[in-house]
């Protein structure tokens, strides 16, 4: 293919492509397992020619059978285009609407190998998080899209396109789902089964969304989450000559680098894979990469003593570096970590999200498929030994938290001693960071916005970074300490964003921000397009890790107490009133995060192009947005939450929310239960 039209025109049938297989220049995606009985591999390979004319049948069906025994899946390769794939701007994709253009950029740029983990996989992050199931989806989607008018919707089923259907003008473009599967069957080895089937998909959370910003939408997440942890466990904001450990350099987790050093902090991120080390020393987000232990020892030395930022990737196992910071400390005693987390994986603990010790990345990839089994068992066994090295550490003094990975819940399944003696289900040894360190800045409203300026020009990015700053700085004059601390982090990052080179892809920038701040900023967005002083139309967006967007039990709902944690009212409710309210599209997930079955999730992009109604869509969709989840933490019991929507609500005379009554006398209840 030679072109973005080419791209949109459908399905190359005529003749077809030359299948070229795997690009070995490219990361790949573990060998999938599936363990389809006959039947169900017949099952897989009849849905997926589905997708092409019979006449094709006889050439597509032997290499894509090759494809599903060898790999796992059927990805057709075949139809994976020879095209360049990123975020090209906006006006250069031949469509009937910019709205539809706007969803194609976001799309490429999920799929740009400078952004995606497994660009031929269709895996943006996560290393299952799925754009697409396969090439043909891609293929229709983006000729769809190209079709597409303002009385027209598409509609996705986890990956596959249904179709366009007739619908308003002030409908959504796009409604998604992912992986939406009956609860009673919601397991892994179901969705195993199912993906390979092609019939669901994992999205992750902005994978499957279409709204991913490559590592620099954790960065900030990371970098406030290191900061308040900072303030919280150690009592400074200064981290200077502080050393936080953790692992995982590929998709998400590739922002640790960057983030501790932005924090002012020491980060010692382990790696099993050299790819991704290569990939952020390449693009300067880890400063330095060794293989040795002792030089991890002797640099961490070196930085504690002189107190200087550093990032410093170890190409190794993760246990082998806790083992060998607990070896030196039995030895000298001197604790050379003071905060530790963890960013495998392990939503997907069996497929590739964790590797284990003492295996190398090579062995494990063959174990994983040739002996899944033993591979499950030596995941556990490597969980065991990590959880033993890291509460040794913690108990001299070094703080841990879970960081929403699902590690601390994967690490108890795997019998590691990680329980909490009086905590309820969704409490462990450790906290996750919503419960100890970000959990507050959701009940006050604050969470992860971001936006992507389509006309792929940085000078655009500037203006809209400027924006925002001072947008901030002007509401910041008349908030509480508290919030002003959480505008001031906000702040400091806008101002020094553009120096800390955080753009891989799209030109896109992300902070946290409440209600007031994020529709302020899209508001002033908006006027700055209509004035001309930004080129093009923006997509507005957040991370489904937000407010309201996700009911997750061990990570965004982990903090709330009344026993509605597992409930996942408020994702949906979300889901629903972004629609309406005003998004160009919506999406709704099973998994993301901590996996498949464990969470409900969803997000939303909203296209500002200067105009009164994108005014108008933001204001009222950007209120609903966080205004849901607040209102739902206030009646869980959270202080914070209560206070935030009762300031809302005085703002907003139409917002009205039914307020829980505390119980203030605990003897009523020990009364009442006492007959």
């Amino acid at each position: 293919m030679a072109s973005l039209k080419e791209i949109c025109n459908g399905l190359p049938l005529n003749p077809l492509p030359p299948n070229r297989g795997r690009d070995p220049s490219v990361p790949h995606a573990p060998i999938r397992t599936p363990n389809l009985t006959a039947e169900e591999e017949r099952l897989a390979l009849r849905n997926a020619l589905r997708y092409f004319p019979p006449s094709h049948h006889a050439t597509l069906a032997p290499e894509f059978a090759q494809e599903l025994q060898q790999y796992g899946h059927i990805y057709m390769y075949r139809f994976c285009p020879s095209f360049p794939l990123r975020a090209y701007p906006i006006d250069q994709y031949p469509c009937r609407t910019r709205q539809a253009a706007a969803i194609m950029l976001m799309i490429m740029n999920n799929l740009d190998p400078a952004v995606a983990q497994f660009p031929q996989e269709l895996v943006t992050y996560g290393g299952n998080g799925q754009v697409f199931s396969n090439w043909a989806q891609f293929s229709l989607v983006m000729h769809y899209l190209s079709q597409m008018t303002e009385q027209q919707t598409l509609v996705m089923y986890s990956g596959h396109p249904m179709g366009l259907f007739p619908s308003l003008p002030s409908s959504p473009r796009a409604i998604i789902t992912n992986g939406m599967v009956i609860p009673n069957y919601s397991s892994r080895d179901q969705y195993e089964k199912m993906f390979a089937l092609g019939v669901s998909m994992y999205g992750q959370m902005t994978a499957g969304s279409y709204c991913y910003i490559g590592p620099q939408g954790i960065v900030h997440g990371t970098m406030l989450t290191v900061l308040n942890a900072g303030r919280r466990y150690l009592g400074t904001d200064d981290l200077r000559g502080r050393v936080f450990v953790t692992s995982g350099l590929g998709g998400m987790s590739g922002a640790q680098a960057k983030a501790a050093v932005i924090a002012g902090c020491v980060g010692v991120i382990a790696e099993v894979d050299e790819a991704p080390l290569i990939k952020r020393h390449k693009q300067g987000w880890l400063m330095e990469v060794t293989s040795s232990l002792d030089q991890c020892i002797k640099r961490i030395r070196e930085v504690r003593s002189s107190k200087t930022p550093l990032s410093l990737g170890y190409h190794g196992n993760i246990v082998d570096l806790w083992e060998r910071l607990l070896l030196e400390f039995e030895r000298t005693g001197e604790l050379l970590v003071d905060l530790g987390s963890d960013q495998t994986s392990l939503h997907n603990p069996f497929n590739g999200g964790y590797y284990p010790v003492p295996l190398s990345f090579h062995q494990a990839n063959q174990l994983m498929s040739s002996d899944p089994a033993r591979f499950r068992s030596s995941v556990k066994e490597s969980l065991r030994r990590q959880i033993r090295a890291i509460n040794k550490l913690a108990d001299a003094g070094m703080f841990f938290w879970d960081y929403g990975n699902a590690f601390l819940l994967e690490a108890k399944r795997a019998g590691a001693e990680v329980e909490k003696g009086d905590g309820g289900a969704t409490e462990f040894r450790y906290p996750s960071y919503v419960q100890h360190i970000m959990g507050d800045i959701f009940s006050l409203g604050f969470g992860p916005f971001r936006w992507v300026c389509t006309s792929g020009d940085p000078k655009d990015l500037a203006v809209t970074d400027d924006l925002a700053a001072s947008v901030l700085e002007k509401i910041c004059a008349n908030v509480s300490d508290r919030i002003r601390q959480q505008y001031n982090d906000n702040i400091r990052w806008i101002r020094e964003a553009g120096k800390h080179q955080m753009v891989v892809g799209s030109q896109a920038r992300i902070l946290y921000s409440d209600q007031r701040g994020r529709i302020s900023i899209a508001l002033a967005i908006n006027q700055a397009i209509a004035d001309g002083k930004v080129s093009a139309p923006v997509v507005i967006s957040r991370d489904h890790h937000d407010v309201s967007g996700t009911d997750s039990p061990f990570r965004e709902t982990s903090n709330v107490y009344d026993g509605s944690a597992f409930c996942a009212d408020m994702a949906v409710q979300n889901f629903v009133g972004d629609a309406f309210r005003g998004a160009t599209w919506v999406s709704l997930h099973n998994g993301g995060g901590v996996g498949w079955g464990e969470v409900i999730n969803g997000g939303f992009g909203l296209v500002l192009d200067g105009s009164e109604d994108a005014a108008n869509r933001a204001s009222l969709m950007l209120s609903w947005d966080v205004s849901n989840g607040v209102a739902r933490r206030c009646w869980s019991g959270n202080l914070n939450a209560f206070e935030t929507i009762q300031r809302t609500m005085k703002e907003n005379k139409q917002l009205q929310v039914t307020m829980p009554f505390p119980v203030q006398d605990e003897q009523v209840l020990d009364r009442a239960l006492q007959g």
